[in-house]
């Protein structure tokens, strides 16, 4: 179950908005402590969010045996969340932004003039759950694992997903010169892929869970 819920981690993590926060961070005056405060942010909104979902799963006892229907019920009800979320998303292309419109969205007057006050507000808002997130989390909830095991899981999972806001600095430390510039890179390249590399996750997460739910209510897995 472990490697299910990590998977779904890895989708939740390749956040257009995520890889391009880090780049806009790390470009500032004080990077590193602008980047740690965006990781706390980060950090307390995922632990937040995966600690009411994991003990509302628990309370719900779908973890045991005989709660099987209502545990890939879940899942399946997930999985198809996540498929028209995808189809939505690819149908609402984004727009060329227009220069002669101030953008009003709030993480881009936030990233405007990067402050370390600001970057925890940024990190709060960039990683509000998904529902790749919660399909992660729900994974370790419902697993037969014990509660110590699961909530181990748990923080893997969270590590992973914002693995966006730590790894950069973890890179810049060791080449900041080139970190800035491959992010600057990829700041161009996720600008034109960004929208079509959320679609991907959105639909690959639904995919599988999807699948994963339908065997389960068929017999086919336990």
């Amino acid at each position: 179950m472990l490697s299910e819920a990590v998977g779904l981690a890895v989708l939740a993590a390749l956040s257009p908005t995520a890889m391009l926060v880090s780049a806009v961070f790390l470009g500032s005056a004080n990077p590193h402590r602008t980047v740690l405060i965006y990781l706390a942010g980060a950090i307390v909104m995922t632990a937040i969010f995966a600690a009411i979902v994991f003990v509302a799963l628990r309370a719900g006892h779908l973890q045991r045996p005989r709660e099987a229907q209502p545990r890939y019920g879940l899942r399946l009800g997930l999985g198809v969340a996540m498929m028209l979320a995808g189809g939505y998303l690819w149908r609402r292309k984004p727009k060329p932004p227009d220069p002669a419109k101030r953008d009003k969205r709030i993480i881009s007057r936030l990233l405007a003039k990067p402050r370390p006050w600001t970057a925890f507000i940024v990190g709060l808002l960039v990683y509000a759950p998904s529902l790749t997130f919660i399909a992660a989390v729900q994974v370790v909830a419902t697993s037969k694992a014990g509660v110590a095991a699961s909530v181990l899981d748990t923080a893997v999972v969270i590590v992973i997903t914002v693995m966006f806001a730590w790894l950069p600095l973890a890179v810049y430390l060791l080449a900041p010169g080139q970190t800035v510039r491959v992010l600057h890179s990829c700041d161009r390249w996720l600008r034109l892929h960004g929208h079509v590399l959320a679609v991907a996750g959105l639909g690959i997460g639904g995919v599988l869970l999807t699948l994963d739910g339908i065997l389960g209510l068929t017999g086919v897995v336990a």
